[in-house]
């Protein structure tokens, strides 16, 4: 099962350290020892009283085989290790050794994702080829008035929200290729058109504000099918996690467009896009959609993956040290259902 977000990974197994690649990629060998009565008495408990096994045959298969596989199989790779436990979890001294050093190893490395992604070393860059921003006519300009302004009312917040997000969904649909197409008029007459070429199309909604966007693609594409993606920062760490995930089936098929309501950082967008590649879909058919973004965010996805399409109504310049876009909008989950209001 693939694993996002983790800081630290624990792999357990009595022959985890037979093979040398794995042995390769672990930054700490911890060998657990348990005396060999202690481990006889054990299997004779739970063979006996949990199994119902007479003692004669448990003794029998103990000595014939068990024994003599641990000593000749994983006994030696205890040379590997850089830790030797002695009576595993009973072991307090050892066990807080373990963790103490575990977290002096995640100081030592100091790699904040969010705070690096945010840093100031895109400034003065030109922003990528793959984005692609909706023009800024009055509409739009008079769009963003109304869901920047601190004072709207969370009714009308939601209304223009809505407005701007089908906006932006007809320009991203803009960008597929298209074919030409003949129909016939009512009047009898043919009349050359354009039709998408034959993509099916698939929303994925990064919850909890790309889940506010589903009914605006709904509304420009019908019959879309929507996946979910739960990713939320940890409070202890301040980096992304995943925590729920529900894709459409033969989901690579599809020509996905990735939405959420802002991007600043862009480490959630990105996480999203690895999930999406882990799936098999290529890079090549992933629309990153927001409604605003900031331009630390547009440049991290841009050069983790330049072959995904970012599309957005807005680019502003910051963020500050708490992740927000400035000038920006606010926290949009927060104001689009009305939760923590007077945070905010």
């Amino acid at each position: 099962k693939t694993i996002y977000g983790a800081n630290v990974v624990v792999f357990e197994g009595i022959m985890a350290f037979t093979s040398k690649e794995l042995l390769k990629l672990m930054d700490l060998k911890v060998f657990v020892d348990t005396d060999s009565d202690v481990r006889l008495a054990r299997r004779l408990r739970r063979d006996i009283s949990e199994r119902g096994r007479e003692l004669e045959g448990v003794l029998k298969q103990y000595n014939t085989f068990v024994k003599p596989s641990f000593e000749h199989y994983i006994e030696p790779t205890m040379t590997y290790a850089d830790i030797i436990v002695p009576r595993g979890g009973d072991n307090d001294v050892a066990i807080n050794l373990i963790v103490l050093h575990v977290h002096t190893q995640l100081l030592a490395r100091g790699f904040k994702l969010r705070n690096q992604l945010a840093s100031a070393e895109h400034r003065f860059q030109p922003l990528p080829n793959t984005l692609c921003i909706l023009e800024k006519t009055p509409q739009v300009h008079g769009i963003h008035t109304f869901i920047r302004n601190v004072e709207t009312s969370r009714d009308e917040f939601i209304f223009y929200s809505k407005r701007l997000m089908r906006l932006l969904f007809e320009f991203a649909l803009s960008m597929l290729p298209f074919r030409e197409m003949t129909v016939e008029t009512p009047q009898g007459i043919d009349y050359t058109g354009k039709k998408i070429s034959n993509i099916k199309i698939a929303g994925v909604s990064i919850l909890r504000a790309g889940e506010t966007m589903e009914q605006a693609l709904r509304e420009v594409c019908k019959d879309v099918s929507i996946g979910k993606i739960l990713i939320q920062t940890n409070l202890d760490t301040g980096e992304p996690e995943l925590h729920y995930l529900r894709l459409p089936k033969n989901i690579k098929e599809y020509h996905i467009f990735l939405h959420d309501a802002t991007v600043a950082t862009g480490a959630a967008a990105m996480m999203a896009i690895r999930v999406l590649l882990d799936h098999d879909v290529p890079e090549s058919s992933i629309t990153l959609c927001s409604l605003l973004m900031a331009e630390s965010g547009v440049h991290s996805v841009a050069y983790a993956f330049p072959k995904v399409k970012i599309v957005t109504t807005a680019v502003d310049k910051e963020v500050n040290e708490k992740f927000h876009i400035l000038p920006g909008i606010g926290n949009f989950g927060d104001r689009f259902f009305g939760t923590d209001l007077t945070e905010n």
